[in-house]
């Protein structure tokens, strides 16, 4: 039975990563790459892993903390094969990019951590950025790690809402003197 789809070989493969790779906002884990690379009937999970692999050996990506992230190798390689890849192939990629730069982008800009405290209890440290750099730096109390990732997961999932609270709550008192 015929292969379908246009990804037909092992290069096509490397290529269709190191386009990706080139295009992701920062460094992914292998299943975010793998959502981003079955983007074609040509692809499976077996040739993408393999192919990954090959280029982690061959220095074209790398893989630090369990995220992988392209090199200027890989970089000026995958620019020069891009265009064997075809359009509707690219097309479909540049969806899922878009998709995943943009919740990539977010997850740089809000940040949330829960530190354990020597004298007990933790810290939760929280911060949001834009642009532009930091737009809010907060530190609270939390008399445990559960109450602490709770309050974690709440700024993450509604940053701008905690922000405009806290801005309007100082602006409120501000207007009052």
């Amino acid at each position: 039975m015929a292969r379908r789809g246009y990804i037909q070989d092992d290069l096509d493969v490397k290529v269709l990563i190191l386009y990706l790779m080139a295009r992701v906002a920062a460094p992914i884990d292998l299943s975010l790459l793998t959502d981003l690379a079955l983007c074609d009937e040509g692809m499976d999970y077996f040739r993408m892993t393999q192919a990954v692999s090959e280029l982690v050996q061959t220095e074209h990506i790398v893989l630090e903390d369990g995220r992988y992230a392209i090199t200027d190798k890989g970089r000026k390689n995958g620019e020069v094969c891009e265009d064997s890849l075809p359009y509707s192939v690219r097309r479909r990629c540049d969806l899922g990019l878009a998709r995943v730069n943009t919740q990539l982008r977010r997850d740089a800009q809000v940040r949330a951590e829960v530190v354990k405290r020597d004298e007990g209890g933790f810290t939760v440290r929280l911060r949001l950025d834009d642009e532009g750099g930091n737009l809010l730096t907060l530190e609270l109390f939390s008399g445990s790690e559960a109450q602490g990732s709770h309050l974690a997961q709440c700024f993450k999932e509604h940053p701008e809402h905690i922000f405009n609270g806290i801005l309007n709550a100082l602006l409120a008192s501000y207007e009052q003197e």
